[in-house]
């Protein structure tokens, strides 16, 4: 079992201390997960493919000193074996969007064995006895196109078999998945038992379509829902009035999605809002998400994530959101003495 309020409202994405596409230097993750620590956060998300290993090598050397008495919470993923690189591969060059030194590539493998070799590969990396969150990574057809049915079957034949039993025997304390949409989540949920759903970039301050058959399905099943991608790649963290690349969805954002965020991010101003501060703390109003996890690359972005978290943000900007358009009407918004 997991106790979800152990969470915490904020937590640390390890995507960044694997290489996401940029070297780092391992002095500078330990400060970055050090900074994490100091500040509060005890829930930690990686996974083997972020830097085939990198990240979950960083956080189980982290977790080791900051973390003797095993109170954080920790989650990986299974679903992408890690495979040797061919010889002469130049390490130096990205990688999956990773710059990494660890001479492996991921391989999507959603069996019954590569599952527990995942597990077994992760607890090490992670300097773990057991698991506490084991997240499927990746399902689905944003991932896999035309070759979505084989893998589902894939998963619910091999890999989910013995996600359930790993949590049967107390190896990991919940199961769910990793994943970038929510049809996939609701197709999972009509054949089998899950906990959790780490739900990347799609309940956020710019989209709220889950509300409409994902989320009360969640509360019916008491699934609980982790957020990941708070800012839609990055577009809710800086806005748009300031210009340069603006990225939506991993990828370049379309017209619509910049004049709808200018006109959120204008209405934030307003109140004297900054916009990542209202796109941190919105998910966390609907009853079933326990935690936030952007992406934290630097000291310096725990560092404002917590202050960001931290803001009070007046009823009054939640109210002209839904007013002018710009959140539906039914999103939960935070409570707040201010007005």
């Amino acid at each position: 079992m997991v106790d979800w309020n152990a969470l915490g409202r904020l937590g640390f994405g390890a995507g960044s201390v694997g290489n996401l596409y940029r070297a780092m230097p391992d002095v500078d993750a330990a400060a970055t997960l050090q900074c994490a620590w100091d500040a509060g956060l005890r829930y930690f998300d990686s996974a083997p493919h972020y830097g085939f290993g990198l990240s979950e090598k960083r956080v189980g050397s982290a977790l080791a000193r900051l973390d003797p008495d095993v109170a954080a919470i920790v989650s990986t993923k299974v679903g992408r074996r890690l495979d040797a690189v061919p010889p002469g591969t130049d390490l130096s060059l990205p990688r999956q969007a990773f710059v990494t030194p660890e001479p492996f590539e991921s391989i999507f493998d959603y069996s019954y064995d590569a599952v527990m070799r995942s597990y077994e590969a992760s607890r090490v990396r992670l300097r773990r006895d057991r698991i506490d969150i084991l997240y499927a990574h990746d399902l689905g057809r944003m991932a896999h196109g035309a070759d979505h049915p084989r893998r589902f079957a894939e998963f619910m034949d091999g890999g989910y078999r013995a996600m359930h039993a790993l949590r049967a025997v107390g190896a990991v304390g919940a199961i769910g998945l990793g994943v970038n949409e929510t049809r996939i989540c609701e197709e999972v949920m009509a054949v089998a038992d899950i906990d959790v759903v780490l739900l990347a970039g799609r309940y956020t301050l710019l989209e709220q379509d889950a509300l409409e058959s994902f989320l009360p399905l969640c509360v019916r099943r008491d699934v609980k829902i982790v957020l990941g991608g708070p800012y839609n790649s990055g577009i809710l963290a800086k806005g748009v009035r300031h210009g340069g690349e603006l990225h939506y969805d991993y990828q370049p954002a379309p017209a619509a999605i910049v004049a709808r965020v200018g006109a959120i991010e204008a209405l934030c101003a307003s109140h004297g809002v900054p916009l990542a501060a209202a796109a941190l703390q919105l998910p966390l109003a609907h009853p079933q998400v326990v935690s936030v996890i952007p992406g934290l690359g630097s000291a310096a972005q725990v560092s404002q994530a917590v202050t960001l978290m931290a803001t009070a943000i007046p009823p009054a900007l939640w109210r002209d959101l839904k007013d002018q358009g710009l959140i539906r009407l039914d999103t939960p918004v935070p409570v707040s003495p201010i007005d």
